[in-house]
């Protein structure tokens, strides 16, 4: 799946006292968008941002049931990524998730009831060498 035109969007959007609403994550890989639906959106509701930082990849696993889903396992480690890189940008932090060279906030707003984070994260500079999946299977 990963390749060189790969990219992420996060929307993250907050309540006033910094809890997560809800975010919006997509990844961007060949030209077509895959989009997340692991559960880890519904997962942090409510939760503090320092709580969501906290979280652990393998937990999460286990509490969305993906323990049989390779593919959405691969999603949700992009996801929990992408989330942990924004809220450490947003609160000034550093922390492991955050990579000053492939993650930057594009825009933050602030409207009556909520904050708004969008966030983009590149590819990074080096890829494992990837074989085609027409390559890879097997003829028979």
């Amino acid at each position: 799946m990963p390749c060189s035109d790969s990219s992420s969007g996060l929307n993250i959007r907050l309540d006033t006292q910094e809890r997560l609403l809800n975010f919006e994550f997509a990844k961007i890989t060949c030209s077509s968008e895959i989009s997340a639906q692991t559960g880890l959106s519904s997962f942090c509701h409510f939760k503090s941002l320092l709580e969501i930082l906290e979280l652990d990849f393998h937990m999460l696993v286990s509490a969305l049931n993906l323990n049989e889903d390779q593919e959405r396992q691969f999603i949700l480690y992009l996801e929990l990524e992408a989330l942990k890189a924004g809220i450490a940008q947003y609160l000034a932090i550093d922390h492991p998730a955050f990579d000053a060279e492939r993650c930057c906030i594009t825009t933050i707003e602030h409207a009556g009831d909520y904050i708004e984070i969008a966030l983009v994260i590149l590819p990074p500079k080096e890829l494992p060498k990837i074989i085609s999946c027409s390559k890879s299977t097997p003829s028979l």
